[in-house]
């Protein structure tokens, strides 16, 4: 069995499913549920500001559909990830919907984005299991494919997004009943997640992170990117601010791993901002922006999205996920650089 296994390129490891699937989804997701409501933000913005147009009517109506996909899109991201063959990689777009769709035997929720998830992974491995076995390989692989990932979104993937949901929503209730200790927790921890080599922006969208939660979420990691960014900035210039800081701090981790002083700037200022967060400034975030911190300037789309694009909104935006973050972290950095702790060239990345 570990000899077909090997053959067929299927490994059961964290590495596989966690780091590899999991950043795939979160690609996935980008494609399609991300660029979906960006397009349909940006066709209700303009409609406002100009009136309705054939422009803004075709931008709500592409992320519409953009948006419509985030099953299929997640199907064929988590496929690839796991190195399927064509034929599984085309029908995984096929399980990846019915595990966002499909509700199961006895409960009324669908699978949403982890459902997707279960279902074209179980039906990827499967199908690779069978692949270019058979003389009818273009019949047998995407039927195992496809069946095996339906019975996944029917058996597993409600059960998985229901109990993700109700994780989710059990965090948001604590944080509204204790904001500051809650605002320090989750920006820690879903900042550490942006930087370790999983994905935080999948992680929020499955447990559905929004409101309070969701803007603490978002200052971690914007904490991470930007403090980042900046603390390194000796080491890596202009183009080491870009690359972290609208980028992703995940490529700071083989320097972590040999220089673990270099996380405290960064988490120690999420820890800082969290609170703030949450119990001054009642920032709150879409749970598509919450895991994103200033990639791609994702994060602040989905503030705006959720708080309204004011003036007021802007500069809670400007201080909490660009200006403290680089701040905190830059005195920080300097303190723990003055007492040995960081050394000149720690940060430092092959770019």
């Amino acid at each position: 069995m570990k000899e077909f296994f090997k053959r067929k390129d299927i490994e059961i490891s964290f590495k596989r499913y966690v780091q590899d699937a999991l950043s795939a989804m979160a690609l996935g997701l980008f494609a399609t549920l991300l660029m979906g409501t960006i397009l349909d933000v940006l066709g209700a913005q303009t409609t406002t500001l100009f009136g309705e147009n054939a422009i803004s009517t075709f931008l709500i109506e592409i992320g519409g559909i953009a948006k419509s996909m985030m099953g299929a899109g997640i199907g064929v991201a988590v496929a690839w990830s796991l190195k399927a063959p064509p034929l599984v990689l085309f029908s995984s777009a096929v399980t990846g919907m019915m595990g966002a769709t499909l509700t199961g035997f006895g409960i009324a929720a669908t699978g949403g984005p982890a459902g997707a998830f279960v279902a074209a992974a179980l039906g990827a491995e499967f199908g690779k299991m069978v692949s270019k076995e058979t003389k009818v390989d273009i019949l047998v692989t995407p039927a195992v494919t496809i069946i095996i990932g339906g019975l996944a979104a029917k058996l597993v993937g409600p059960g998985v997004g229901w109990c993700l949901v109700k994780i989710g929503a059990a965090i948001m209730a604590a944080t509204e009943w204790q904001p500051f200790f809650f605002g320090i927790f989750i920006a820690v921890v879903v900042g550490l997640a942006l930087t370790a080599p999983i994905s935080s922006a999948a992680l929020c969208i499955m447990l559905e992170l929004s409101g309070l939660a969701a803007g603490a979420a978002t200052v971690g990691c914007c904490a991470q990117m930007v403090g980042f960014a900046v603390a390194s900035f000796k080491e890596n210039g202009v183009g080491g601010l870009v690359a972290q800081g609208i980028g992703t701090s995940m490529l700071q981790i083989s320097n972590i791993i040999k220089h673990p002083w270099i996380l405290v700037p960064p988490t120690l200022t999420a820890a800082i901002i969290g609170p703030l967060a949450t119990c001054l400034f009642d920032m709150s975030n879409i749970p598509i922006g919450a895991g994103m911190g200033t990639c791609g300037f994702v994060g602040q789309i989905g503030t705006f999205t959720a708080m309204g694009f004011t003036l007021d909104v802007l500069w809670k935006v400007l201080l909490l996920q660009i200006f403290l973050p680089a701040i905190l972290a830059l005195i920080i950095d300097k303190i723990m650089r003055k007492i040995g702790l960081i050394k000149d060239g720690d940060y430092k990345l092959d770019l």
